[in-house]
């Protein structure tokens, strides 16, 4: 029945919700017709995220701006996963009848059968139906030079203002000869962007110690992987040998994300964060003198409860000791069913979006002046495509991150390949992005 249908999906929240969405896709590839605009669909997927209450009120806006398709007549079905119905099921089978099914973060391969039996006149609650996602096959929404490899799931850190782990569950790895086979079958890329709510702590639950290492090294092994990114590596279990596999192993970029969320002792121990303000310092540090050039990326939470001025100016001075390439900053957001809900001290809405404001303020400074240092070098950018307002090519050079970081605006007299790698001359910086021309090719 459903190959006569066009089925859309809509993508939302963190890169490791967009496997998932990748793995979806291929599922329905076997047995519909996938289609990219949404308009044109008969079923629309939308894949959701429940971590922060924006995330939620974007997944229920994307709800009822995809219900008002229905009055074209092409749209049918809603279909809602991942992390809102799995941890919401209660409260949004009622309330969003505009959908007609929904599935948890591990059901997506019950998705056929939850579509048919919508078919069939029935709403359909497929959450927690499905133990196990069996799904290995991906439909690939990034472009073709670049992907992410999800190689674990859950999360086992009790962070205090965290939903995390009550969604996903425990700490799930993947074993290393799956992830190696997953890879190999991506085809040739450009860079592998390895992903986990926590990557360093990589093999515990499997191997009974970590062996994230142990994993970059057989991925290294792959021909058809150029290059190695690592995103979110919790500063508590960035071991000395991850550093130096960094340092050494040539296909790893030299660019890590560590999110450190604070950097006030009192506030990391009511957030339940291992480390303290003097530790990450010197782990800082560390990485900078072991590892020349290396690029570092974190996240910060403004306004958490009890965070009181004085801490404010804390997280301030120590960002701009840190000095790090680039930062995000987000306002607290009081989450029910975490510890952090009922903590006292609860921080006014509008202080807390002065001080995430105020954060941003200072990281720009330090970005622009750490970027305006790379005018005059030459730089091995990978061509992301083509931005056509400022008339010029984007892409990245190791120290941006797709999505996240800036980008490398630059001109050439040439002919420019998207996902090719070019020697692109920097001449300004400013506090998210470079701009440069291409000096001449990179060969692959």
């Amino acid at each position: 029945m459903l190959k006569d249908k066009k089925i859309g999906l809509i993508s939302l929240g963190c890169d490791k919700n967009r496997v998932d969405s990748e793995r979806a896709l291929a599922l329905i590839d076997k047995n519909a017709t996938i289609v990219n605009e949404v308009e044109k669909a008969n079923v629309v997927i939308i894949n959701t995220c429940a971590f922060l209450e924006s995330a939620r009120a974007e997944a229920i806006e994307t709800i009822f701006s995809v219900n008002a398709l229905r009055d074209n007549g092409n749209l049918e079905k809603i279909i809602v996963t991942g992390c809102l119905p799995e941890k919401f099921i209660d409260d949004v089978f009622d309330e969003l009848i505009e959908v007609d099914a929904f599935l948890g973060v591990n059901d997506y391969d019950l998705l056929v059968d939850a579509i048919l039996e919508t078919y069939k006149g029935f709403r359909v609650n497929f959450v927690g139906k499905n133990k196990k996602v069996a799904i290995k096959d991906r439909i690939m929404t990034t472009p073709c030079h670049y992907s992410y490899l999800k190689i674990a799931d859950g999360c086992n850190n009790k962070c205090t203002y965290c939903l995390i782990p009550k969604i996903r569950g425990k700490y799930i790895s993947t074993p290393i000869e799956e992830l190696v086979l997953e890879a190999k079958e991506l085809g040739d890329i450009e860079e592998l962007i390895l992903v986990a709510q926590d990557v360093t702590r990589y093999g515990e639950d499997l191997y009974g110690e970590k062996k994230i290492v142990s994993l970059i090294q057989e991925l290294s092994k792959l021909d058809n992987v150029k290059k190695l990114r690592l995103l979110y590596c919790y500063p508590d279990v960035l071991t000395d040998e991850l550093i130096n596999e960094i340092k050494t192993n040539d296909k790893v970029l030299k660019y890590i994300d560590i999110p450190l969320q604070h950097s006030e002792n009192s506030v990391l121990k009511r957030m339940n964060r291992r480390g303290t303000r003097e530790e990450y310092l010197a782990l800082v540090e560390k990485l900078k003198s072991e590892i020349s050039g290396i690029a570092i990326r974190s996240t910060f939470i403004a306004g958490f409860p009890g965070e009181t001025k004085k801490d404010f100016k804390g997280l301030i001075k120590f960002i701009k000791q840190a000095k790090f390439l680039n930062a995000g900053f987000f306002a607290y957001s009081r989450e029910e069913f975490t510890p952090a809900y009922k903590l006292p001290n609860q921080i006014d809405e509008k202080v807390k979006q002065k001080r995430v404001k105020k954060l941003y303020a200072v990281q720009k400074s330090i970005s622009k002046k750490l970027l305006s240092s790379f005018v005059g070098q030459t730089l091995e950018v990978v061509c992301d495509g083509v931005d056509y307002e400022k008339q010029s090519f984007y892409g990245r050079f190791y120290g941006f991150a797709p999505d996240v970081d800036g980008r490398v605006y630059f001109t050439s007299d040439g002919i420019i390949s998207q996902g090719e790698k070019y020697a692109v001359k920097i001449t300004r910086g400013e506090e998210y992005d470079l701009y440069g021309e291409v000096s001449n090719e990179f060969t692959k």
